[in-house]
């Protein structure tokens, strides 16, 4: 048997150069393009990836949203729960304190209560949009403690993380597109490397995900203090949805999110650190919140 018929690693035939160029040079396109998508953001000076102008995140955001919405049975009418008005309230009060008034976004930061009752979750949307669920205000028993969610999301768009995401989603599928044009033969080889690239590329950005929530719970302490909240709030929060997990999670190295309990001690060190003779007087816990049941649809 000659060396160069079929005794390759596991006893598979070599591959044509031609395809080995091919994968490379796709690979090397999506580099290329990922580098050159470089923005400087606006309000961090921060050299950023990504793969969208402000006024694209705005716009997409915007368009997304109603459809966001109604998966959470839709927004919550102000004149049925006057929570809707305070979460609009705490958010701009978060933006108009804090330097995300910098930002180009400034005009387009809308705040949302949703009517789901059961979800526990806030989020936001490319450009603005953020959101909160009746499931989780239900759980929330202060205004910082609401300041401290929202902090966390604005927080969310000002680091660009959705348009960050997106920019290495793009490079992930270039580069799994390269692995099966390089690893394909007559045997399948190339769709299975391919999947298995897929696969590698989700953990990857499941990796950054935990890192940028991280930054949005900076960034949540930040805005909170400035606008006048005490951000030991948020120790609460993360008390909150731990409670609400019922002790059943995921591996950590599979969750999008950072546990509550890792996110806690990092929250505790952070305020330690900014506050190591305790919070100041001027920084308040704010009105209490309670349930307000709507035709059983927000509430309870």
């Amino acid at each position: 048997m000659s060396y160069g018929d079929d005794s390759g690693y596991g006893g598979g035939r070599r591959l044509p150069l031609g395809r080995l160029i091919g994968a490379a040079v796709i690979a090397l396109i999506g580099l290329v393009i990922y580098m050159s998508q470089t923005q400087v953001n606006p309000v961090t000076g921060e050299k950023q990836h990504v793969a969208m102008s402000p006024a694209q995140e705005m716009s997409l955001g915007l368009q997304a949203a109603p459809e966001m919405a109604s998966k959470m049975g839709g927004e919550v009418d102000p004149a049925q729960d006057p929570r809707a008005e305070l979460v609009t309230e705490v958010g701009r009060r978060l933006v108009r304190n804090s330097d995300a008034s910098k930002s180009p976004y400034v005009e387009n930061f809308h705040f949302h209560l949703l009517r789901d009752p059961k979800t526990v979750n806030a989020f936001a949307l490319p450009g603005g949009q953020v959101f909160i669920t009746a499931g989780l205000l239900n759980r929330l028993e202060n205004e910082a403690q609401l300041a401290g969610v929202l902090g966390h999301e604005i927080g969310h768009v000002i680091e660009r993380h959705s348009a960050q995401q997106m920019a290495k989603g793009q490079l992930g599928q270039i580069l799994t597109v390269a692995v099966g044009v390089g690893a394909d033969d007559d045997r399948g080889r190339g769709r299975n490397a391919q999947l298995v690239a897929a696969m590698v590329n989700q953990m990857t950005q499941l990796r950054y995900s935990r890192g940028d929530e991280s930054e949005a719970d900076h960034f949540g302490l930040k805005y909170m203090a400035e606008a006048g909240y005490d951000p030991s709030a948020m120790l609460a929060v993360m008390k909150i949805l731990k409670q609400a997990s019922g002790g059943q999670h995921p591996p950590e190295f599979l969750a999008t999110h950072p546990l509550p309990e890792t996110r806690l001690k990092e929250i505790q060190a952070e305020i330690q650190k900014d506050y190591p003779n305790g919070i100041p007087s001027n920084l308040e816990k704010g009105r209490a919140l309670s349930p307000v049941s709507t035709s059983g649809d927000v509430g309870g």
